[in-house]
């Protein structure tokens, strides 16, 4: 079939939730959070009511525009992510010749025609060298601590030289139903499940050799010394400006430095420093008894999504293994976390650092950029509807091989949110999803400065309120509400940054800007960053929407202003990577609720005359999420974390038997060209 008219085969959406995910997924992953009111309850604007005000700041950004229509928002003067190469438009990236992998609902990984993959790693693999055989049933918690854990997300990976590697995976949560036979949740649930189930969370490091000269990685042979499990009761410290205050302070913990474990941890980055950065994301469904916390400390609380009225003892019940967990007992527990942790791979002796001066809230990662003065910007994402995009500035400059200097970055800076503004009159969006008379959703915005380490910029909050309580803090200085930001990527090619916006079912047709266009938003989007003067320290930036996601037969999808009819649809877009060339690759947490096809994993240029076409290069199993994804550096190797295949089912009944055809195993695969030719070829 010609790539020129996509093939559908919608399913029937029987209980799926209103952003896409089966409903299972969205109670284990983030505790139902759009069956709940969304957290942002504040009256900051919406693009309408400030768009007249916002005229009057233009002349502040000036500078950003070099001309009309897309080229007055920065797209003709692409940002540079290396300081030291001059001006001017980078060279058009090679374009994806692969033909497009078909919409299905296989249950198995599907890559293109001269294409291979291979299961690296999967749930229950061993990590430790004493780490006994995957038994699942006969699962113990010693064991899991010892094991690869459970729903990999985020993949990071550093060659040491160019036969081997090390790999992180990110372990978000856990799905008790089609871990356990005769699981039962809530008061009845066994201890030991839940005991397992804490340790098949946080993060794996397994090393990795290349087989031949192909771009297919196996586990590495030998000691394998690098190996390691990080768990949600992995020793982990505090640092930055929170460490050592009230808020964190614990019966436990009475120093408020040291925290047990990390938890929820979605997607994440890698540092040119050779560190990994993990982003704990939905936290909050881990706790109970927050009806029985001071008053004063409930408003933070319902801001995170945390119950703070009723029984609050339902659901999953980690208290019961843990009494840490109960907030009525230990209040401040969870202000332990949602924190980004920073992870060493080649020190094993290393604690994962949970960095406080880049905020907390629901971190779907962290990635990094060198500004054009030494300084490095690293981009967030706080994943709930009606939440923001943040940004944290360091005070000192990387330093290329000083490790023990460049550890220290991510402690001193300051933290930004973000506040767009559209340039097209309030009548021309409608929440339709038609476009501006301009032609293009664009416009130009600010980094809105919350907090350094050492002052406040924001009424009424400490330095370390701000740190803790970093929603309320940008509810405070008007930040703008987008739609779920997930993944925040820069372009190693252009400096330009991409942010996912996954979806926003709960935005009315009045609560649509020119960055968040479409009302209802089941789909999601993407936005493109230029920062001023291509400087990943500026604090003024122009914007873009180059991906309106959806079917593209649908009048109010928009790729880039390229030809629908030669591209393949896709929904919920949430973690982003790019290839050396610049081709932004999109991975998707959705679509089997809104298109009734697998999710996937696509390629778009986002330079030159083909940005906008849209391919798909896999998908993945039944009731899988599409996670990872990471090309490596010599671009031979897709890698890609099929998460919660057979989410839907049971153990006794699952809907997927992925990987190896008896139950499922959320795992890694690796992806190359059976040629020899790079990626998207």
């Amino acid at each position: 079939m010609p790539e020129s008219a996509p093939h559908r085969r919608p399913l029937p959406l029987i209980g799926m939730a209103q952003g896409g995910r089966s409903r299972r997924t969205c109670e284990l992953r983030c505790g139902d959070a759009c069956f709940h009111p969304a957290p942002n309850t504040s009256d900051n604007l919406y693009f309408g009511d400030i768009f007249a005000k916002a005229l009057s700041r233009r002349s502040v950004l000036g500078a950003v525009a070099v001309g009309a229509g897309a080229g007055a928002l920065g797209m003709g003067a692409p940002a540079l992510a290396d300081p030291d190469r001059g001006p001017g438009r980078p060279k058009p990236a090679p374009r994806p010749t692969f033909r497009s992998v078909l919409p299905n609902n296989d249950d198995k990984v599907t890559v293109p025609g001269g294409y291979d993959h291979h299961v690296i790693v999967r749930w229950g693999d061993a990590v430790l060298p004493d780490a006994p055989g995957f038994d699942v049933e006969n699962q113990t918690a010693e064991a899991q601590s010892k094991q690869f854990g459970y729903n990999c997300d985020y993949v990071g990976f550093h060659q040491i030289d160019g036969d081997r590697g090390l790999l992180w995976v990110n372990h978000e949560y856990t799905n008790e139903n089609i871990m356990f036979r005769g699981y039962t949740n809530g008061d009845e649930a066994d201890v030991e499940h839940i005991r397992v189930a804490i340790q098949a969370h946080g993060g794996s490091i397994v090393e990795l050799e290349r087989e031949g000269r192909t771009g297919k990685w196996v586990l590495a042979g030998g000691e394998r010394r690098y190996n390691r499990r990080v768990t949600g009761n992995s020793p982990t410290v505090l640092t930055g400006p929170v460490a050592g205050h009230d808020l964190v302070k614990t019966a436990e913990d009475p120093t408020g430095r040291e925290v047990r474990g990390i938890l929820n941890n979605c997607a994440g980055g890698m540092t040119p420093w050779g560190t990994f950065l993990t982003a704990e994301e939905n936290f909050n469904q881990y706790f109970v008894g927050g009806d029985g916390v001071p008053e004063a400390d409930k408003p933070a609380l319902a801001r995170y999504g945390i119950p703070t009225s009723g029984n609050t003892y339902g659901g999953r019940r980690f208290d019961r293994a843990e009494e840490r967990f109960d907030l009525a007992r230990h209040p401040q527990e969870a202000n332990r976390f949602g924190w980004i942790v920073e992870v060493n791979p080649f020190d094993p002796g290393f604690t994962p650092a949970k960095r406080t001066m880049l905020g907390r809230f629901k971190h779907e990662g962290a990635t990094i950029q060198v500004a054009a003065d030494g300084r490095i910007a690293a981009y967030m994402g706080d994943d709930e509807r009606f939440d923001y995009i943040y940004k944290f500035v360091s005070a000192k400059k990387y330093r290329e091989g000083d490790t023990d200097h460049n550890l220290t970055l991510l402690d001193t800076g300051t933290l930004y949110v973000a506040r767009l503004t559209g340039n097209s009159p309030e009548e021309e969006i409608d929440g339709t999803g038609a476009l501006p008379a301009d032609g293009e959703f664009d416009g130009y915005g600010d980094w809105i400065a919350l907090a350094t380490d050492t002052e406040s910029f924001v009424d009424g909050f400490s330095v370390a309120e701000v740190l803790v309580h970093t929603r309320l803090a940008a509810d405070a200085v008007g930040a703008t509400k987008m739609d779920r930001p997930e993944d925040v990527e820069p372009s190693p090619v252009t400096g330009k940054v991409y942010v996912a916006l996954t979806n926003n079912t709960a935005r009315e047709p009045g609560q649509a800007d020119e960055a968040n266009p479409r009302a209802a938003n089941k789909h999601g989007h993407v936005l493109e960053i230029v920062e001023h003067g291509g400087d990943a320290a500026a604090e003024a930036f122009s914007w873009a929407v180059p991906l309106v996601c959806g079917d593209p037969e649908d009048e109010d999808t928009y790729y880039a202003g390229y030809d629908k009819s030669k591209v393949m649809p896709i929904s919920s877009p949430d973690n982003v990577a790019f290839d050396k060339d610049g081709n932004l690759w999109i991975s998707t947490d959705g679509q089997p609720g809104t298109m009734g096809i697998n999710d996937a994993l696509h390629v778009m240029p986002v330079e030159g005359r083909f940005r906008g076409e849209l391919k798909t290069f896999a998908t993945v199993p039944v009731d899988a999420e599409a996670c990872g994804p990471l090309i490596t550096e010599d671009n031979k190797t897709v890698f890609l974390a099929p998460q919660h295949p057979g989410e839907n089912g049971t153990f006794e009944a699952p809907t997927s038997v992925w990987p190896d055809g008896d139950f499922p195993r959320p795992s890694v695969v690796c992806i190359w060209h059976k040629g020899g030719q790079d990626v998207g070829r």
